[in-house]
């Protein structure tokens, strides 16, 4: 589907087009093209290919998705692949979608897959900033990519608020199986921001300093600016994943230690039951000489010992922190 097709001249928006007309202005001096596609079909992506003269693997690359961050340079033009990371909404999970960028010397050709979040804010953004917008579109792939790693904070936020939560829960509350499935939960959602911030953290560094493509060659500032973004999640990704491996662990000596104290406190109840039991077997017996067997105070006195001896054990576990 196609959002926007827009003509742009020395950083300020000529006209929307329709995509029929982007030939009349390609190869003009100052002058671009940014065509923004939604889950787009194999027909728009091969007009686009014969519009544009994309390479046939990277057209490939966008129809089929499912790519790793990257960036990757075919001739003139580059290939960028960026994964969007989105919280759905309820906080239950993490929506991962991709976008394909492809950028030439007058042309920006965006192709989006499984995002809800559109790109209009950044393309208001750059409008706004026509002094370098008129860089042409490595100014464009700036802010794409500026935009989709500003969208990472946000979910390393949620992520470490619920890491306190559920650490709160496992000191405050009882340990147990429902903290272990939160904290493999919150694992599997930092994974997937992992997966798209550790590609794009290296990808973006080839985009400023020693050879980088010429369409980026005067926005290499920039990108500098987006890496450091990106070191600073992946930074924040692996002390959260740190504080998550201890998490468990902690998680699991507090289950360890509690069924140490339920054993010790089953323990006690059974001496307890045992030591009057032995006494009163003892005298079940059916033996005919058996020490004070006929004695008149037998019973109470052998009742009295099984009573002193039960408070005596009780005593000593109430005190030893057992009961």
């Amino acid at each position: 589907m196609l959002i926007s097709c827009v003509v742009y001249e020395n950083g300020k928006k000529l006209a929307d087009i329709p995509k029929e007309e982007i030939h009349l202005h390609l190869d003009k001096p100052g002058r671009f093209v940014w065509v923004a596609l939604k889950e787009s079909d194999p027909a728009e992506l091969e007009a686009m290919r014969a519009e544009f003269d994309l390479h046939e693997l990277a057209v490939e690359d966008a129809l089929h998705g499912h790519q790793r961050p990257k960036v990757e340079e075919y001739g003139d033009c580059l290939f960028a692949v960026m994964h969007t990371i989105e919280l759905v909404e309820g906080g239950n999970g993490l929506n991962e979608g991709e976008v394909n960028i492809f950028v030439g010397r007058d042309y920006v050709l965006t192709v989006r897959k499984r995002t809800i979040e559109g790109f209009r804010d950044v393309r208001a953004r750059a409008e706004r900033e026509p002094h370098l917008l008129k860089e042409g579109p490595g100014y464009v792939l700036y802010v794409l990519i500026d935009a989709i790693v500003d969208r990472y904070f946000p979910v390393i936020d949620a992520l470490e608020d619920e890491m306190e939560r559920t650490e709160q829960r496992i000191f405050e509350g009882e340990p147990g199986r429902a903290n272990v499935y939160s904290l493999y939960a919150l694992k599997r959602k930092l994974m997937i921001l992992r997966h798209a911030a550790g590609p794009a953290h290296e990808a973006v560094g080839k985009l400023y300093g020693g050879r980088v493509p010429a369409v980026t060659m005067n926005v290499q500032e920039y990108f500098r600016d987006v890496y450091d973004h990106l070191f600073r999640i992946t930074q924040r990704i692996d002390g959260l994943r740190d504080m998550l491996t201890t998490a468990i662990s902690v998680n699991l000596s507090l289950v360890t230690v509690n069924e140490g104290e339920t054993v010790k406190r089953l323990a006690s109840y059974g001496a307890l039951v045992a030591v009057p039991t032995m006494i009163a077997g003892i005298y079940g017996m059916n033996f005919e000489y058996m020490p004070e067997l006929h004695w008149r105070f037998g019973y109470p006195v052998a009742l009295a010992v099984m009573g002193v001896v039960d408070a005596y054990l009780f005593y000593r576990f109430r005190r030893a922190g057992w009961i």
